[in-house]
Order: C-alpha cells, then structure tokens, then sequence
C-alpha cells in the first residue's frame, strides 16, 4: 500500500456521510487531521470551504500528497473511490469486482442516503407531522433495507468483498430506529450491520466527532436547526 507522510485534512462533521470518510482512513490506517464543519453553525457557507466544496456539504478532504501535488475532493463517494484508488485497498482493481463495488456505492448515494435523510427528517425534525411525508419515505427505506436483506443474502458483503460500499452504507443504517426501520425484519442486513459495528475501524471512524455531534444537540438546537435545513448562513 503506498505511504502518506502528511495527514491527509478532512473536513467533516459526524454524519452519516461524514463517517464514511473517517470510517476509510481508519480502515486504511493513514495520517489524518480533523476539520471539524459545523453544519449548526453555518461553517459549511464560509469561503474557505466552498473552495474546495462548492456544493457546501461536507465531507470533503485535502490530500498534500496528490498526483503532481495537494489535491481537494469532494462528495463522499469521490473521495471513497480516490482513497480507494490511491492506497489500492477497499476497492478492487478488477473491472467485474470493481463495476460490483460501485453499483452498491452509487446505489447508496443515489438512494439510501437521501431517502433515509428524508425520512429521518420527516419523522424526527419537521415543525409539522406530515403523514404523507413520514409515510413515503419510511416505506421507501422499507424497500431499500429489503433490497439490502436479500442482495446479503447471497453475498457477506454489498459489494462481494468488504469494501468501500460497506462504508458508505454503514453510518445510514446505524440509525435505523430514527428511520422507522426494525432491522430484525431483516436477518441478512442485521448479520452485515453486527459485523461490521464490530470491525475496530468502523467503530472508531463513527467515535471520532462524537462529542462535538453531542454538544450541537440539534434536536433541540432550533437555530441550529433553521441554519442546516434552511440553508442559509446565520445572519
């Protein structure tokens, strides 16, 4: 695997996506510094992070050791591929494993990340309960899991081999009670979830942020709660 000397700077906040990327670096047991973003507080809208992450969402890394020199990524399924390919683990280099890792890494990003958003937000942070809302997307990520449960059925991992497709997946499952999800419904999912909690990297990338996460205390941080879901900076 090749070398890092310089630690690798991520800038995140502990979020599912944000795990994903803590969650590799411990994985790949490389250098790295922690940028917190605070998405309570706005950080996401200051200049210095929009040039690296125009979309001002975390997470997003600035590797000093790039190709040719520093280079910045951003979206989370980016930044897994280009670790992935940098330090030649958690994504294979064979085209059929390859095309495999990333049909379940784009399926979670295209699918299981924003519909389990959408029903965490729904369920847990709408000034009004909306039944059509909660009920749309809690059965959507009904339908995911289920999808999931049976492609785990037949394969230890979404990918066939642990991968970054895992990584991805991993932190939108962790919460799956705010989602409205019993994941006994699901055995082969609830084997890959208990498996995967205990890998020592993954429990470490999802501590690391833990107490700034705690300290936000967005469900009842109302201000909070309108800089993130009104996307706008605070005033």
């Amino acid at each position: 695997m090749q070398t890092q000397n310089e630690p690798i700077q991520l800038y995140y906040w502990p979020t599912p996506n944000g795990w994903k990327i803590s969650i590799m670096l411990e994985e790949l047991g490389v250098p790295y510094e922690v940028r917190y973003v605070n998405i309570g507080a706005g950080d996401q809208f200051k200049p210095e992070f929009l040039a690296i992450a125009p979309n001002n969402r975390m997470p997003a890394i600035i590797d000093p050791e790039g190709p040719g020199g520093p280079i910045s990524v951003f979206e989370s399924g980016a930044i897994l591929q280009y670790l992935g390919r940098k330090f030649g683990k958690f994504y294979p280099s064979d085209e059929r494993a390859r095309v495999a890792v990333e049909e379940w890494l784009f399926w979670q990003v295209g699918g299981l990340g924003p519909m389990a958003g959408q029903a965490h937000h729904f369920r847990n942070y709408a000034p009004e309960k909306i039944a059509y809302g909660i009920d749309r997307y809690t059965n959507e990520v009904n339908r995911l899991y289920g999808v999931m449960n049976k492609r785990l059925q037949e394969n230890r991992y979404l990918g066939g081999e642990y991968s970054i497709a895992d990584m991805a997946a991993i932190g939108w499952v962790k919460p799956y009670k705010d989602q409205g999800q019993d994941i006994e419904d699901f055995p082969n999912l609830k084997r890959w979830f208990e498996e995967l909690m205990a890998r020592p990297a993954v429990a470490k990338g999802l501590e690391v942020g833990k107490a700034e996460r705690e300290k936000l205390n967005l469900a009842a941080n109302k201000d909070a709660q309108s800089v993130l879901f009104g996307q706008r900076a605070r005033a």
